[in-house]
């Protein structure tokens, strides 16, 4: 149909209904009979109406309440990026009579993490976004909220057998397997591949880190199943014992040339190589830490996985308003682009426009 500014009655003239019932199904108000509904959708629809959302805000009386249930973050770490998003997000809508709270637990801490979960249950809430750590936990949240009829979503981490709204992050096992494709491109023959890994590596919070595995030993597996690899288990809380650890490693393997880290702490192996002297050919980590992209800028760090945390936040809160409050329909996946970051291109990479 020609483009121009449609009335609610000119809607309703479309449709053959009336404007009480045009009305109705805008705002998602009172009941409307199916054969109604169809009609005002079809009218809608063929002139592409697209709604005042700053209006129906301001016009709306019902309050609505999202509550995250993320990590507890530091200054700067990677969950810091997600809450800056979180908080551009609950500013965005606030107008729309839309208010975000906040469940924090301890990141691989069960107890903290069912405690998060079990609050929801005590909440009033509208919808609900959750980074999910463990998953038998998650699932019984997940579980609650759909008997209860309150939109989820998740943000950094899928759980497949769970129903949200929406999943928004980077598929780790194609991460994974991007990051093996990218850091053996250094390979040279006679060159040992080190894993660095955490102690808490078969720690059910750890999906995302083993999903990362999967997908770069799979590629390992097709072109490099002849390469030696080696595993050196990180305490994320213990520099003393890791550099120990580190020193113990690379007097054993000096042909260990290639390095690979599956989470955001990369500047523990970097700032490792640069005081004792060590050096790798390619090291490869993920997230843009400051301490991370200072590493890379100097030459320290060859390649840097992004995957746009403060994107995963913002995204997130907008996707629960439009489902929740403006009755839009939501993308079941929103997979965030995996970012090669190298110290070429770091300088130009912005995560918001």
């Amino acid at each position: 149909m020609e483009n121009k500014n449609y009335t609610i009655k000119d809607i309703a003239r479309l449709a053959g209904v009336s404007a009480g019932t045009v009305d109705r199904v805008l705002h998602n108000r009172g009941d409307v009979s199916e054969s109604s509904r169809i009609k005002v959708q079809t009218v809608l629809d063929e002139i592409d109406y697209k709604p005042n959302m700053f209006a129906i805000g301001l016009a709306a009386k019902k309050k609505y309440r999202i509550v995250c249930v993320t990590p507890f973050y530091k200054k700067h770490d990677y969950w810091y990026s997600v809450a800056q998003g979180l908080e551009r997000a609950a500013q965005e809508f606030k107008p729309f009579n839309v208010s975000v709270d906040y469940i924090h637990y301890q990141h691989a801490n069960r107890k903290s993490y069912e405690q998060a979960c079990l609050q929801i249950a005590k909440e009033v809430v509208d919808a609900v976004l959750i980074a999910p750590n463990f998953r038998e936990e998650t699932l019984r949240l997940t579980t609650y909220l759909e008997r209860a009829k309150i939109p989820y979503l998740f943000i950094d981490f899928n759980i497949e057998s769970a129903n949200p709204i929406c999943y928004i992050g980077q598929d780790s096992i194609a991460s994974g397997y991007i990051a093996a494709k990218i850091l053996m491109r250094k390979y040279e023959k006679g060159q040992e591949l080190v894993l660095f890994l955490n102690n808490g590596k078969d720690n059910p919070a750890e999906i995302q880190m083993q999903r990362r595995l999967e997908g770069f030993m799979k590629y390992i597996s097709e072109r490099y199943n002849h390469i030696i690899i080696h595993d050196v288990l990180f305490d994320k809380d213990d520099v003393t014992s890791n550099k120990q650890v580190l020193d113990d490693f690379f007097s054993k393997h000096p042909n260990a040339k290639l390095g690979v880290v599956f989470n955001s702490r990369i500047y523990q192996v970097a700032s490792y190589l640069r005081e004792s002297g060590e050096h790798l050919e390619g090291l490869l980590g993920y997230d843009l830490l400051p301490d991370n992209v200072d590493y890379l800028s100097s030459g320290d760090v060859n390649y840097l996985i992004g995957q746009r945390p403060g994107l995963q936040g913002y995204y997130g809160i907008k996707a629960l308003c439009d489902y929740t409050v403006f009755k839009k329909t939501v993308t079941k996946m929103k997979y965030m682009p995996i970012d090669i970051l190298m110290k070429e291109n770091i300088d130009f990479y912005f995560e918001f426009e």
